[in-house]
C-alpha cells in the first residue's frame, strides 16, 4: 500500500462527514448502571419500562432491581460471578441485568431458543452462579441443563408479569401461576462468605446440590435492600456475550462496561432525540444490538424502553401506535415482515425520528421499497458482538452511498474514535476500493474471549479485531461489507460473494427474502444456489428469478438453481441462516 493511501487512512477522511456532535469529544457515563441511577434520580416518575398495558417508573424499576440484587447477594452471588439471563424482551430481562450489575456480577445473555445442551454448555463454560429464565422453560427442559454447572440459584419468570393484557398472539389464554418459592432460607449478604472472581480460564467446582428456585416477581416485590457492593468500573466486564458459534463452539466475548457506554453514548450524541424519548425494543435484548442500541442508549438518554416480548409483526405494529416510539433498531428481515403485514400503514411508522438496521447487510432495493411505501428511512450500520454493537453507522444527516461498481450499500462511517482498516492476507492495508478483511480498533472492541487465550490472540492481534468480514472502503471513508470470508463461493475458480447476488434478487418485485449459498457441482466445483421467499400476493417461477439475475450480473454469478420456500430459516435476532440452507443442499 502506498504512502498516499496510508496517510489517507491515518487522516481519517470520514471525520469531515460526521456531524459536529459525532466529532465532539465524548465522555460517556462510567457504566449503564450509573446512567440508570442518574435517570432515576432526576426523573423518578418517568416511565422506564412499558410492556403492553404495564408501566414501570424509574423509581420503581430501581427498587425492584435493588430487591433482586439483594436476593442474589443473599444466595451467595458475589462480585465477578456470572448471572445467566435467558428471557425474551420483558421487564424481567431489564431488571435482572440491572440487579446483576448492582450485585457486582457479570451478565451472560442467553438466547431463549437455545436447547438444553446449548444452555448447559454455556452455563458450564461461563461458570454461571445464577440463572434467570422463563418458568415453563425451567420446568420443561432447563432443570436438567444446570446439571454439572456451578448454578446455585434460579429465578423463574412469567412472561405475563407486569401487564394484564395477555395478548393471545403471544401468550396462552390464562397467565401461568408463579412458581413456588424454594423453602431454603436466605442468608443475609453480610453473613455470606466473601469470594474472589476466578480467572477467565479457571474451572469452578459444580454446585454440590440442586439450586434454590424462586419466583422473580415475588422476589422483586419483596423489598430486599440492595447489596453493599462496589460500583462496577468502566474496565470491569459487563457481559459475556456468546457468539452464535457458526464455526466451532460458541465463544464468550467479554464486553466491558465502558464499551457499552461508549457505543450507547455515541448513539445518543449522534441521534437528535430529546431526553426521555421512547425507544422500541425491536431487536432482542439478549443480542448485543438490543443490549446497547436499545437498553443502554435508552438509559443513557433517560428514556422509556417499550417492550413487546418477542417479534410478531402484528403485535409490533400495534405497539408502534400505542407507544409512538422515536427510535428502534432491527434486522432487515424484521422490516421485511412489518412491511408485508396486510395492516401496515405509513402511520405506524410516523413517530420515528431514527430507524436503524443492523445484524445483516441491507439490500438497497429494500431501503427504496420501505421509503416509498411507508416513509421509513433505514439507517444502515455495522458491528459485531466483539465490537459491542456498532463500529460504523450512517449519520442521520447523510444518506449511505451505493457503490456504483457492485451495487452494495455502504454500512456507514467509522466513529471519530474508531479506526477501521481493510487488510490483505498478509495483514497489510489495501488501497481504497480493494476488498480485504475488515479490522477494527477502538474503545468498543472487547479485550478477548472468556477463557480462550489462544483464540483471543488469533482474533485480536495487538488489540485489533480481525472480523472475518470482507469489505472495502472508498476514499471518503464509507465502509462497504461484501460478505463473510467463509461464505465465499468458488465457481470454476471465480469468487462469488452471496451478498451481491442477494442484492440483485431483492430488486425483483416478488422477492421478500433471499439467501445465496454454494452447493457442490461436479463441473464447476461449486455453483450458486438461491433460496427465496415471495411477498404475499405475488408469484415468480424459479426460472424467472434465475433469468432476472442472469440479465444483471456475470454468468458465473447468477444462480443456476433457485428454490422457493415459504420462509427462510433465521436466528432469533433475525439473521438468515445460510448454514442451514447450505446443509439443505
Amino acid at each position: 500500500m502506498g504512502d498516499q493511501v496510508t496517510s489517507s487512512y491515518a487522516a481519517k477522511p470520514w471525520l469531515a462527514l460526521l456531524s459536529p456532535a459525532q466529532r465532539a469529544p465524548h465522555t460517556p457515563p462510567v457504566t449503564v448502571l450509573h446512567a440508570f441511577r442518574a435517570a432515576a434520580a432526576r426523573a423518578p416518575g418517568r416511565t422506564a419500562l412499558a410492556y403492553f398495558d404495564g408501566r414501570i417508573a424509574y423509581a420503581e424499576a430501581d427498587a425492584l432491581s435493588d430487591s433482586v440484587a439483594g436476593h442474589l447477594a443473599a444466595r451467595g452471588v458475589r462480585r465477578g460471578d456470572r448471572v445467566a439471563v435467558m428471557l425474551q424482551n420483558t421487564p424481567h430481562f431489564v431488571l435482572a441485568v440491572l440487579a446483576a450489575w448492582k450485585a457486582g456480577a457479570v451478565v451472560v445473555p442467553l438466547n431463549p431458543m437455545y436447547k438444553a445442551g446449548e444452555v448447559g454448555h454455556i452455563l458450564r463454560d461461563a461458570g454461571a452462579a445464577a440463572l434467570v429464565c422463563e418458568g415453563r422453560a425451567w420446568s420443561a427442559y432447563l432443570r436438567g441443563a444446570v446439571d454439572g454447572s456451578a448454578v446455585r440459584t434460579v429465578l423463574t419468570a412469567s412472561d405475563t408479569d407486569f401487564q394484564t393484557r395477555h395478548d393471545a398472539r403471544l401468550f396462552s389464554p390464562a397467565p401461568e401461576a408463579p412458581a413456588p418459592e424454594a423453602p431454603a432460607s436466605e442468608t443475609p449478604a453480610s453473613e455470606a462468605p466473601a469470594s474472589q472472581a476466578p480467572a477467565p480460564d479457571a474451572p469452578e467446582t459444580p454446585a454440590p446440590s440442586a439450586p434454590a428456585v424462586d419466583d422473580f416477581a415475588t422476589v422483586a416485590r419483596r423489598g430486599h435492600p440492595a447489596p453493599d457492593a462496589p460500583a462496577p468500573t468502566a474496565a470491569d466486564t459487563a457481559l459475556i456475550s456468546y457468539t452464535s458459534g457458526t464455526s466451532g463452539a460458541p465463544k464468550g466475548a467479554m464486553n466491558p462496561h465502558g464499551a457499552l457506554t461508549h457505543n450507547a453514548g455515541r448513539q445518543v450524541a449522534g441521534h437528535p432525540l430529546p431526553e426521555g424519548a421512547t425507544y422500541f425494543a425491536l431487536a432482542p435484548l439478549f443480542h448485543i444490538t438490543g443490549m446497547v442500541c436499545e437498553l443502554a442508549a435508552c438509559f443513557v438518554n433517560a428514556g422509556t424502553l417499550a417492550l413487546a416480548h418477542r417479534f410478531d409483526a402484528g403485535v409490533v405494529l400495534d405497539a408502534f401506535l400505542e407507544h409512538r416510539p422515536a427510535y428502534t433498531v432491527g434486522p432487515a428481515t424484521a422490516f421485511i415482515a412489518l412491511a408485508a403485514h396486510p395492516g401496515a400503514t405509513p402511520d405506524h411508522f410516523a413517530s420515528f425520528q431514527v430507524v436503524s438496521c443492523g445484524g445483516a447487510p441491507l439490500p438497497p432495493a429494500l431501503v427504496a421499497r420501505l421509503r416509498t411505501a411507508f416513509g421509513i428511512s433505514l439507517r444502515n450500520g455495522y458491528g459485531l458482538t466483539e465490537t459491542t454493537a456498532a463500529c460504523a453507522s450512517v449519520p442521520v444527516h447523510r444518506e449511505a452511498p451505493v457503490d456504483p461498481a457492485t451495487g452494495t450499500l455502504s454500512v456507514g462511517l467509522p466513529g471519530a474514535d474508531t479506526v477501521v482498516r481493510v487488510l490483505d492476507e498478509q495483514g497489510a492495508e489495501v488501497p481504497f476500493g480493494e476488498t480485504g478483511e475488515i479490522a477494527v480498533r477502538g474503545p468498543q472492541v472487547v479485550p478477548g474471549y472468556w477463557g480462550l487465550p489462544a483464540e483471543t490472540a488469533e482474533a485480536f492481534p495487538d488489540g485489533e479485531l480481525r472480523t472475518g468480514d470482507v469489505g472495502f472502503m472508498d476514499p471518503d471513508g464509507w465502509l462497504y461489507v461484501v460478505d463473510r470470508k467463509k461464505d465465499m463461493i468458488n465457481a470454476s475458480g471465480f469468487k462469488v460473494w452471496p451478498r451481491e447476488v442477494e442484492d440483485v434478487l431483492y430488486t425483483h418485485p416478488a422477492v421478500r427474502e433471499a439467501a445465496v449459498v454454494g452447493v457442490p457441482d461436479p463441473y464447476r466445483g461449486e455453483s450458486v444456489k438461491a433460496y427465496v421467499s415471495l411477498r404475499p400476493g405475488t408469484s415468480a417461477a424459479p426460472e424467472e428469478l434465475s433469468a432476472h439475475c442472469a440479465a444483471r450480473i456475470a454468468a458465473y454469478k447468477y444462480p443456476r438453481q433457485v428454490e422457493i420456500l415459504p420462509v427462510l430459516p433465521k436466528t432469533t435476532s433475525g439473521k438468515i441462516l445460510r448454514r442451514e440452507l447450505r446443509e439443505r443442499g
